[in-house]
């Protein structure tokens, strides 16, 4: 086959091209600018914690009027809280779970090294973490989580927390939750990275769309779980050690849902070295 025509096997050249040029980027901050790249986690964190309060702000709204409407009011603060994927797009913020994609697609390609990768996760994490310990104490400081909203924050924790002291079941179902988080994530990111979408309102509905199915679905984030496990710890207390595990085991599903399902899978069909040339009959 003609290499022109070769390139159409190879939809996702763009995609690649464009996570590998984002990484070299991020691998430059991370190394030579660690405070600057701290600085856009942290904001990534800050973003996921102002949302993340709107949901369940949405949601207590609809409870007030009529416990019936919780449903509907899980529905509406799903959709609010899809945007923060893309403040934290637009602003060009670093969120620890779609990096996760990133540095697994360069790792692949040998542009980065796997513990330059680890390494730029775990600041990545760290930034995340400070931005939401920042919203932590702006809302426990104020009385912003309150009433049916810290009642909501609470029972949400509550159900989290129970997937890790209910034993390998609920370990299992966190997981499974966690992997399906990332790769809504990452679909999102890879539609958005991959050139076929043009249009700034389709990108954005894209992004709004796969946080929602996460929220409403009851998937499994781990940045956003440490920024509500940080607010109501703060706010009301917690059991250090479950949210740790929580957090611990979504990690694991996040970095297999987007770094191996999307990351490595999608490093690997747009990978010319994994498909040789047809020999000439």
């Amino acid at each position: 086959m003609p290499l022109a025509d070769r390139g159409q096997l190879f939809p996702g050249k763009k995609f690649i091209s464009t996570v590998l040029d984002a990484l070299d980027t991020k691998t430059a901050m991370s190394g030579e600018m660690t405070r600057r790249y701290l600085q856009r986690a942290a904001m990534a964190g800050v973003i996921i914690g102002g949302f993340y309060l709107i949901n369940y702000t949405v949601i207590a709204a609809f409870v007030d009027v009529a416990p019936a409407l919780k449903g509907i009011g899980r529905l509406v603060g799903a959709l609010a809280f899809g945007w923060a994927l893309v403040f934290i797009y637009y602003s060009r913020s670093e969120l620890l779970t779609s990096n996760m994609m990133i540095v697994s697609i360069g790792a692949y390609h040998k542009r980065t090294t796997w513990p330059k990768a680890m390494r730029l996760l775990g600041l990545c994490f760290v930034g995340n973490f400070l931005g939401g310990a920042l919203i932590a104490m702006l809302v426990w400081g104020s009385s912003l989580a309150s009433g049916t909203v810290l009642q909501e924050m609470i029972a949400a924790v509550d159900h989290k927390l129970a997937y890790v002291s209910a034993g390998p079941v609920g370990w299992v179902d966190l997981l499974v939750r966690a992997v399906l988080c990332n790769f809504m994530i990452n679909m999102a990111m890879l539609l958005v990275y991959n050139g076929l979408i043009k249009e700034d309102v389709t990108k954005c509905l894209v992004m709004v769309m796969a946080v929602f199915v996460f929220a409403f679905g009851g998937l499994e984030h781990s940045v956003a779980n440490t920024v509500l496990f940080t607010v109501m710890g703060l706010r009301n207390g917690i059991d250090i050690g479950l949210a740790l595990g929580n957090v611990a085991f979504a990690l694991i599903g996040n970095f297999v849902g987007g770094g191996l399902l999307i990351g490595i899978y999608y490093a690997y069909v747009n990978d010319e070295r994994s498909h040789p040339e047809p020999s000439e009959p």
